[in-house]
């Protein structure tokens, strides 16, 4: 495989009738209603783990572990599924994907016991991490760099939206109906939308490659090419802090809400997710957009968007953890779900302006190994500092864990910042 370039911004995407100006957004409408069950199934758990607190006993470690386990395998298999989806179809893997994991959620509400729930997250993950690399390869072909950031950042926004759909909902259903019932109702209506979209979800042509380009290499020179990249790695370097973060406000925040603010369950639900991944979601299509602008005049402009969103962002979330007013509290939450719009609008289209198009789904595969293996960890540490911390009460000890992520943001915003630098060496270097 030739040495890892950026794409050229006037590289042709063909795929036939599929490729038309309105079909390549209704396919990033498809998707986001994919997307949107792809995280309400793996939030829903978290919103009730109050629930599963008082109905089995688990403690803060054993109710981390239950988080992590769909983590760990999530990120194991994802180099797999990367190099899957640079070979198969996608729309397969997209679908048949969801159809496992929409099963594997209705089967979460027949739990009982610790290594249930644990072995079910596992599942959930495995059946899920299919499903983004094989998005991303398959939206960027119908998507060019042209108008690339704003689809993949509309995308993002289902992130956000079933966040906040599998947290309230899980949390609301709780209280009224038991909090097994919601993932009948999420797990089946997931299966109805992936039989329904095996009509209308097409598969592209891969993105047009030179004449002379060789065949694909195998599976271990793709991944030692791409991992030889040192912007690739830099990004994921840095992906792997922000999720460490965002795992933990996933996992962590509707019980930080109950606990130290004595909010009801099915209002920690909503509010553990709403005011964060609500901003983030009006403010992704946003950084796309500027993002989109800045790509075509500076190298590295989807990095630039990422940075300033972390480094703005690490001040809010040190006030999250640490504040005691309610109102500040909400605040804080707010800012940092629009600066965290800012990264996440990027984290897939920065990595694609460097990486071989051939590429695109075992790149993805490795991002979502190294930011999710890394981010595993972090619902597990906050549980163990909770229980084992230096403070006498463990909500002392999840504030200061929580506002610790903020100097994360920060060492990744730095690395961002070389990463820049380095692009723009590189791009006067091509001009001399």
């Amino acid at each position: 495989m030739p040495r890892i370039e950026a794409e050229p911004a006037s590289t042709p995407v063909h795929a036939g009738r599929t490729a038309s100006g309105r079909y390549k957004w209704a396919v990033v409408f498809m998707l986001w209603f994919i997307c949107f069950f792809n995280y309400a199934d793996r939030q829903a758990i978290f919103s009730i783990f109050p629930k599963l607190k008082d109905e089995f006993g688990f403690d803060k470690v054993q109710l981390g572990l239950i988080a992590s386990a769909f983590m760990w395998v999530y990120a194991l298999g994802a180099p797999f599924a990367g190099f899957i989806a640079d070979r198969f179809p996608r729309r397969h893997l997209i679908l048949g994907g969801c159809l496992f994991w929409s099963g594997v959620t209705v089967l979460t509400g027949w739990c009982g016991k610790l290594w249930h729930f644990v072995s079910i997250r596992a599942l959930e993950g495995l059946g899920e991490t299919f499903y983004y690399p094989a998005s991303m390869s398959l939206l960027s072909d119908y998507h060019d760099s042209r108008t690339r950031s704003r689809a993949l950042s509309f995308h993002q926004s289902s992130v956000y939206i079933g966040t906040i759909a599998g947290s309230w909902l899980g949390a609301w259903i709780a209280e009224k109906h038991g909090w097994r019932t919601g993932f009948y109702i999420f797990g089946i209506a997931g299966a109805i939308l992936a039989l329904a979209l095996y009509r209308f979800l097409n598969e592209p042509q891969r993105s047009v490659l030179p004449p002379e380009a060789p065949a694909r290499a195998p599976f271990a020179l793709t991944y030692k090419t791409i991992l030889q990249n040192p912007l690739a790695l830099c990004l994921m370097a840095v992906f792997i802090g922000a999720n460490f973060v965002a795992t933990i406000f996933l996992a962590w925040t509707p019980t930080f809400l109950v606990e130290k603010f004595g909010f009801k369950l099915a209002s920690a639900g909503l509010s553990g997710t709403v005011f964060i991944h609500l901003a983030s979601a009006l403010s992704v299509p946003i950084a796309g957009l500027l993002a989109d602008r800045l790509a075509r005049k500076h190298a590295g402009g989807r990095m630039i968007v990422q940075a300033a969103g972390l480094v703005v962002g690490a001040v809010f979330i040190a006030i999250v953890g640490t504040t005691k007013n309610v109102t500040i509290l909400i605040g804080a939450m707010v800012c940092f779900g629009i600066c965290k719009g800012f990264y996440d609008s990027n984290i897939f289209a920065s990595l694609f302006d460097v990486i071989d198009p051939r590429a695109r789904g075992s790149a993805a595969g490795i991002m979502n190994t190294a930011g999710w293996g890394g981010g595993a960890l972090g619902p597990l540490a906050v549980g163990w500092v909770s229980k084992h911390g230096r403070h006498a009460t463990e909500m002392e000890n999840m504030s200061e864990a929580i506002a610790f992520g903020g100097l994360i943001y920060l060492l990744g915003a730095v690395a961002l910042l070389f990463a820049i630098i380095y692009c723009a060496k590189r791009t006067r270097g091509v001009k001399n």
